[in-house]
């Protein structure tokens, strides 16, 4: 296959748990070589499910075997005096480092940004953390949901009568890594327009994942926006259906439909339901029908809700396409499998683990025809690539063994089974 976008850059990857390794997992599966180091007890994330039946196993996390494919894995432990060289040896041979410590903690083990920036000026150093290097919250902690929260949008998601709701899962994590990694490429296409490679500039780059919440499209800037110019703060609509009807989650024979036929997309709705007399009628049209509670319950209990669960979510979703209504099936992780569409582009890859065994991985995020993404590697076992990377810095095989027997270093230690 041709060669990645971006084979030949280099990236220590000092992350843990999602935001941090995400990012460099964007690089890595498009063609970087990405060295994560971990200290001894391994990446946090190891210990976080999924887990096949549920049996917790650092080599079998669902999470952590997604966030890191195409990376080698070395152990380090940074706190061990011997691991001071083996930091300046990796910092002279990468282009971009990358971590995820708390405001502080980098710096006291040896691996912050004025001290590897002197050993490599022109370094790319990327800092995710919580809510900065700077200001009044740097030193604080954070969650998925904390960052929701504080991000402002949790407010208005969810119902008036009922408690603010966040996303599910960890997509605000995930949107942090995202832009981290547009952040530290741009700062490496900067450096690639330097008049010589010595005067690449090198960047230190400061990522708040509760700024890119913040900073999101999710209602957010447009949120501040109206809030800034009228004064007032959004808020949780009394209803599922609040914006007119049919405008929600529906069950069918089979599944779940989300429909959204309300106002200018009634005569869609109704075309979908097959134009019946009852649902043609005048006072269907009339400007106040899409704001009538009883007109609503009368739609969803007598018309809409028995001809969805007289189908299957498929049957109902194509009658939904035939009328041109908004709508989606609600999937599952088993429907998304063997969705047609996803497996007729491609987007899952098959991959072997050496303990988890066979898998089926997320693919790539968007489709480069002349440096595509390619599935090289799974996710490292702890230690796995100890040995040959210290080769690589240009230690022997008795060096190696000191530095393993001084505790700076780990080798292969994974479990079988």
């Amino acid at each position: 296959m041709p060669s990645g976008a971006l084979t030949g850059l280099k990236v220590l990857d000092f992350t843990h748990y999602v935001s941090g390794p995400y990012c460099a997992k964007l690089l890595a599966d498009y063609g970087a070589d990405v060295i994560k180091v971990e200290p001894p007890a391994g990446d946090g994330a190891r210990r976080i499910g999924p887990f096949p039946d549920d049996v917790s196993h650092p080599e079998k996390s669902g999470l952590f075997l997604h966030l890191n494919t195409n990376k080698r894995g070395v152990v380090i432990d940074l706190k061990q005096p011997d691991a001071a060289g083996i930091v300046e040896r990796l910092t002279s041979w990468a282009d971009i480092v990358i971590e995820s410590y708390r405001p502080g903690v980098a710096d006291r083990l040896g691996v912050g940004y004025d001290r590897l920036s002197s050993l490599n000026p022109a370094l790319i150093y990327t800092s995710i953390s919580n809510f900065g290097q700077t200001g009044p919250y740097r030193d604080y902690r954070g969650s998925e949901v904390v960052f929701y929260g504080m991000g402002g949008e949790m407010h208005s998601t969810g119902l008036a009568d009922r408690e603010p709701l966040k996303l599910g899962g960890n997509v605000g994590l995930y949107q942090a890594g995202a832009v981290a990694a547009v952040a530290t490429m741009g700062a490496a296409l900067a450096g690639s327009f330097a008049p010589e490679a010595g005067d690449a500039p090198g960047q230190h780059i400061d990522v708040s994942i509760l700024e890119t919440q913040l900073g999101s499209v999710d209602r957010r800037q447009s949120a501040l926006l109206a809030h800034q110019y009228t004064g007032k703060i959004s808020q949780r609509p009394p209803s599922a259906s609040s914006g007119g009807y049919p405008n929600a989650v529906y069950p069918t024979a089979d599944g779940y439909l989300q429909i959204n036929g309300s106002r200018m997309y009634w005569p869609r709705a109704v075309a979908m339901l097959g134009n019946t007399p009852e649902l043609t009628a005048e006072r269907w049209r009339e400007p106040s029908a899409q704001g009538d509670v009883a007109m609503q319950e009368e739609f969803e209990g007598e018309h809409l809700l028995p001809w969805m669960l007289e189908r299957t979510r498929a049957e109902a979703w194509q009658a939904a396409q035939g009328s041109r209504v908004l709508s989606g099936p609600i999937n599952t992780m088993a429907d998304l499998d063997v969705d047609p569409s996803f497996n007729a582009r491609g987007v899952f890859a098959e991959g072997v683990h050496p303990i988890a065994g066979s898998l089926r991985y997320p693919g790539r995020p968007f489709i480069m025809n002349e440096s595509p993404w390619q599935f090289r590697r799974t996710a490292p076992l702890l230690g796995q690539h100890t040995a040959e990377v210290l080769l690589e810095l240009g230690y022997d095989d008795v060096e190696i063994s000191a530095l393993a027997d001084s505790g700076a270093v780990s080798l292969l230690q994974a479990a079988e089974g």
